[in-house]
């Protein structure tokens, strides 16, 4: 039995930004229709606390596939060569249960990360969002600016990070690619103003405040998906209306929730709904123009399996890949 081995080279081609949002919206819609199986993920983190690798299993039933992503996460990484997310989704048919594909974990999750966001910010923005706030100066920063554009006509961007010499390369960076980004020094100067913000940090402490939150805002918190990362301080939870992706996975495994939440200062029901409600029309996401929105994005298996299931057939279609003989028949 042969097995297609799908690179980091190929998967940019192979999942565009505009296809990755469409293929988004069928998994949350099928996600909340409870046709799938997404257990929470299993993280062990290294001894030295440098990094930690994640487990992340799930089954769909449109495609009928299995499998799962299998990932470490380095935040150190940022000043070497490697990404900070680095591993493999394997894609399993359900009939024999054959593995079909071994695909690139870094580029499907920096995509799909950054694809989800625009479906929450296509549901959720003010449909003439325009200025754009980025926290953050890494890879994920730069996948966001390209998902906003997919879905908002943004003309203006903005980016902070911790370090100021990260921000400024990166707008430059960003610049030449044919996108005007400002660097600013100060996290509140970038979101002043701004009609969606993005937090794509791998910080351990709150990086966005409330106070500076203005009404109409649209927020995506994606940098912090499992303790002890965070990224927003408990009053910016607080002020906003709130959706999340899977409201398990965000009870469980949020620090932006789990602290505001031991604080006192909200209840499970604070969490007004998951993406896939609001595209089947079971739960409203913004009301009003004045109204705070926020997206906590914890990132999901099945996001990461429907991802790599699309790129496999792309590939078959495209004949690239790499072809080995993996598993012994009978």
């Amino acid at each position: 039995m042969e097995t297609l081995i799908i690179s980091h080279h190929e998967i940019s081609k192979l999942l565009p930004m505009g296809e990755c949002v469409g293929v988004m919206e069928e998994t949350f819609m099928t996600l909340a229709r409870g046709d799938a199986v997404q257990p929470l993920r299993q993280t062990i983190w290294l001894p030295d606390k440098k990094g930690v690798l994640a487990l992340m299993p799930s089954c769909l039933p449109n495609p009928s596939v299995t499998g799962a992503k299998i990932i470490t996460v380095f935040p150190g990484n940022l000043n070497t060569q490697y990404e900070s997310h680095q591993g493999a989704v394997l894609v399993f048919e359900c009939q024999n249960g054959r593995l079909l594909a071994v695909v690139d974990a870094s580029s499907v999750t920096a995509i799909r990360t950054a694809a989800v966001s625009a479906v929450a910010t296509k549901v959720l923005a003010k449909e003439d969002a325009s200025n754009l706030a980025i926290l953050g100066s890494g890879r994920q920063a730069s996948m966001h600016i390209e998902a906003m554009s997919t879905v908002r006509p943004i003309k203006r961007v903005r980016v902070w990070s911790r370090n100021p010499e990260h921000a400024e390369e990166f707008a430059r960076r960003e610049s030449i690619r044919g996108r005007s980004v400002e660097a600013f020094r100060s996290a509140q100067d970038a979101v002043a103003g701004c009609h969606i913000v993005c937090t794509t940090t791998a910080s351990t402490s709150p990086v966005l405040m409330g106070k500076w939150l203005e009404p109409g805002v649209h927020v995506n918190a994606v940098g912090a998906s499992v303790s002890p990362f965070r990224e927003l301080d408990s009053e910016a939870v607080v002020r906003s209306k709130l959706f999340v992706d899977r409201r398990e996975s965000t009870l469980n495994e949020s620090e932006d929730f789990k602290v505001p939440k031991k604080e006192g200062l909200i209840g499970d029901n604070h969490i007004k709904g998951e993406l896939g409600e609001v595209l089947l029309g079971r739960v409203k996401g913004r009301a009003s123009e004045d109204e705070i929105t926020l997206f906590k994005s914890v990132g999901l298996a099945a996001e990461d399996l429907a991802s790599a299931y699309y790129v496999y057939k792309k590939a078959e279609t495209a004949r690239v890949g790499t072809r080995v003989s993996f598993s012994a028949e009978r």
